[in-house]
């Protein structure tokens, strides 16, 4: 039975290009997953964007000479343009400087207001005494009060978890330019979180099926909350639509409150430009499922303070309330976390030169390598250090060694002795068993899928690839010249395994799955990918950017076995992976920094 599922895809932030580390955690597992749930049938809205606002937007910008507007259109774009290259099937990828981001992020706040969910609160507020412009929370380091974590950020500290102020924080210091911040008294509007302990516990003790890390990390927060400031003392952002507050330039919504509600922008945009400004509901009311992928370090956003705005806004809080004009909107099915990919032993840092931008990697070793990669041997349940080695590894002895040579000596044969699928006759036990694993595969891969096992899924699908490679070996095609029809029977088999297999591996090699299903004779659209498109702003005029959408309708992959097709042509393939060069795996390419 066909079901409306959200992929709602954590927002990258637009002060500089992505790396790979990033797309380990939101990209590649959200892809996998929406492409499995519309080759099951379901109708699926995947939706995300840049991150836009904040202060150090502003502070990039300064950096690179540019103005805020100047330098988040020049990373949007380059941003944009790598999810597209390493083809993310987002049904809209947007941003959150859209004239529609602000009316929406707007109209949610004030439900929250009416509902009295938001209280106003002065608080000590950290500026650079050198610059004199405030500090987000997040570019504030010291040492946690509570575990004595030396680099606790101001917002949360990532050893213990806990919710934070900067001002509690012991030795401050800035991670802009290392000074110790001063602290100084301003009002802002606060999301009273406490009012929602509650209601969030009775909700996450029915979230089962998540994953141990994301629900324990979660409740053992819940007793924390405190209220949390959703305004902050900058110019770019989002102004508050409240009497008093909308006319101050230097109050704006904070960046984090601002991107949550994106992922409701972002569906209401794609309803708009899809002519029925109504289908966002779809995704978002009822018996929809929502799914939600990130990194390990938004956790909280997305477990705690995403439902928690939720539920303000539905009225569903200790305070009670009614609807806001979105309607009553579901808390999230599940939060998708993924662990950090690592280089030798630490997160990625562009200023400590261990980065690999995703630009790069796509240039040199194209998208299905890398997410082959991600999805086999990524950061699912664990921080997993990303080798060259290992990459290389993975890249010529699975993907070419035993999935490509799978592929190109099936087809090879069949097309050097029939030129077309042969016709079977007289299978024997050894072709039923394979074909019967093969055909169980999609039960046991599906439910991996369905439940965002990417490893178990990948790993289940390269088992009948592993099993059709021994079925060769054991029948040695071509050594039956004297007995045609059972050649023609073995190469039938193999030809059947291999549209399998390639159904089984769509969501995670989609550019070569095309190729797969056009060397098998197919032809048309197998497996759709993104278009990046130039339009113009709903709401703001002569304004427009680019955005990733696509039309994944015209695909023809399902998820099921069908029988390949006795007659159709085939041509003589072409390797479906380059072997790379085993030096590789030493330092990587001149363009990479070493990981040891």
């Amino acid at each position: 039975m066909s079901a409306s599922v959200l992929t709602a895809v954590a927002w990258p932030y637009a002060n500089g290009p992505r790396h790979i580390g990033h797309v380990s955690g939101f990209g590649v597992p959200s892809d996998v997953f929406s492409r499995f749930m519309r080759m099951s049938g379901n109708r699926v809205l995947m939706v995300s964007g840049s991150d836009e606002h904040g202060t150090p937007i502003s502070v990039q910008a300064e950096k690179e000479g540019l103005t805020t507007r100047e330098l988040v259109d020049k990373y949007h774009r380059v941003i944009a343009d790598d999810l597209h290259g390493l083809g993310l099937s987002y049904d809209l990828f947007t941003r959150t400087t859209t004239g529609n981001h602000y009316k929406v992020v707007q109209e949610l706040f004030l439900a929250l207001w009416r509902n009295g969910y938001v209280v106003p609160k002065t608080e000590m507020g950290a500026i650079s005494p050198s610059t004199g412009r405030t500090l987000p929370d997040r570019y504030i380091e010291g040492t946690c009060p509570i575990c004595g974590y030396d680099g606790a950020r101001g917002d949360q500290c990532d050893n213990c978890g806990n919710q934070l102020d900067p001002v509690d924080l012991k030795n401050p210091r800035s991670r802009i330019n290392g000074e110790t911040p001063k602290f100084v008294e301003t009002e802002h509007l606060f999301l009273d979180l406490p009012q929602f302990i509650d209601a969030l516990g009775s909700w996450l003790q029915t979230r089962t099926e998540w994953r141990p890390n994301v629900l324990k990390f979660s409740q053992n927060l819940i007793g924390d909350l405190r209220p949390r400031a959703i305004t902050r003392d900058l110019d770019w952002g989002i102004p508050i639509p409240l009497d008093g507050w909308r006319d101050q330039p230097m109050k704006r919504f904070y960046v984090w409150f601002d991107a949550v509600i994106g992922y409701l922008s972002a569906s209401v945009e794609w309803a708009r430009r899809s002519g029925d400004d109504d289908a966002w509901k779809e995704f978002w009311t009822g018996d929809a499922q929502g799914y939600y992928f990130m990194g390990k370090d938004n956790i909280v956003f997305h477990s705690l303070i995403w439902p928690s705005l939720l539920l303000g806004q539905n009225g569903q809080g200790a305070k009670g309330g009614e609807p806001g004009a979105f309607g009553a909107l579901n808390l999230p099915t599940e939060v998708v976390s993924s662990e950090f990919l690592t280089m030798s032993g630490s997160k990625f840092s562009t200023s400590r030169g261990t980065v690999i931008y995703v630009t790069d990697f796509l240039r040199q070793f194209g998208p299905d390598a890398l997410r082959y990669f991600i999805s086999v041997a990524g950061p699912e349940n664990q921080d997993t250090d990303f080798t060259w080695e290992e990459f290389v590894r993975r890249t010529n002895f699975e993907l070419a060694n035993e999935w490509g040579n799978l592929v190109n000596r099936s087809v090879s044969m069949a097309h050097k002795n029939v030129g077309a699928v042969p016709r079977p006759t007289s299978p024997t036990t050894a072709d039923h068993e394979l074909l019967l694993l093969s055909n169980k595969a999609f039960d046991v891969v599906g439910s991996n899928l369905r439940r965002s096992r990417f490893k178990q899924a990948s790993g289940e699908a390269m088992k009948v690839v592993a099993a059709a490679n021994r079925y060769l070996s054991d029948q040695e095609p071509w050594k039956l010249k004297d007995d045609p029809e059972r050649r023609d029977t073995v190469l039938h088999t193999a030809l059947q395994v291999v549209q399998d297999a390639n159904t089984l591996l769509t969501p995670f090699l989609p550019h070569s799955a095309q190729k797969v299903h056009e060397l098998l004779g197919g032809t048309g659209v197998w497996a759709a990918q993104p278009e990046l498109t130039e339009v113009a702003d709903l709401d703001v005029p002569d304004r427009g950017y680019p955005v990733l959408t696509g039309d994944y309708a015209a695909e023809q992959a399902e998820w099921r076995s069908t029988p390949i097709e006795v007659g159709r042509p085939l041509a003589k393939p072409a390797p479906l992976f380059a072997k790379l060069d085993p030096e590789l795996g030493e330092t990587g390419p001149e363009w990479a920094p070493i990981v040891r």
